[in-house]
């Protein structure tokens, strides 16, 4: 049940390194009630085949802080697996596995506001943005 204090967190992550979402990645939101509190986890989901996180659990009452951690190096795994190819990146960089092997992502949030934060990722930078 939503209210006028209800706050909600949705998400989606754009692959950038090829122009499409990026699914299957585990997304886990965590909250906290003040910025010397403990975080408390509240569950998480997958994105979907677009890309979407859309069923993230509603924040408990008096939260202020918001965390998501993105789990994406199953994801670039899957991807070079995929792949069947030595791409110039990682050639040129003598680099193996996964430069950023997760993403965390915190931020403040304020009663009653839906709070849609999308993730810009490719293997090696990530960009993200409060959207609508």
């Amino acid at each position: 049940m939503s209210t006028s204090t209800t706050t909600s967190v949705s998400t989606h992550i754009l692959d950038t390194s090829v122009g499409r979402p990026a699914g299957g990645v585990a997304v886990r939101l965590s909250a906290r009630p003040g910025r010397e509190a403990d975080w408390q986890a509240l569950g998480g989901s997958a994105t979907d085949a677009d890309g979407r996180c859309k069923d993230l659990p509603v924040l408990p009452e008096g939260t202020t802080h918001v965390r998501l951690d993105f789990e994406v190096e199953p994801y670039f795994l899957k991807k070079q697996a995929d792949a069947q190819q030595d791409a110039p990146a990682n050639r040129d960089s003598g680099a193996t596995g996964v430069f950023f092997p997760e993403v965390a992502i915190t931020f403040a949030v304020n009663p009653g506001e839906h709070y849609h934060v999308p993730l810009l990722l490719n293997p090696f930078g990530y960009s993200v943005y409060r959207g609508s």
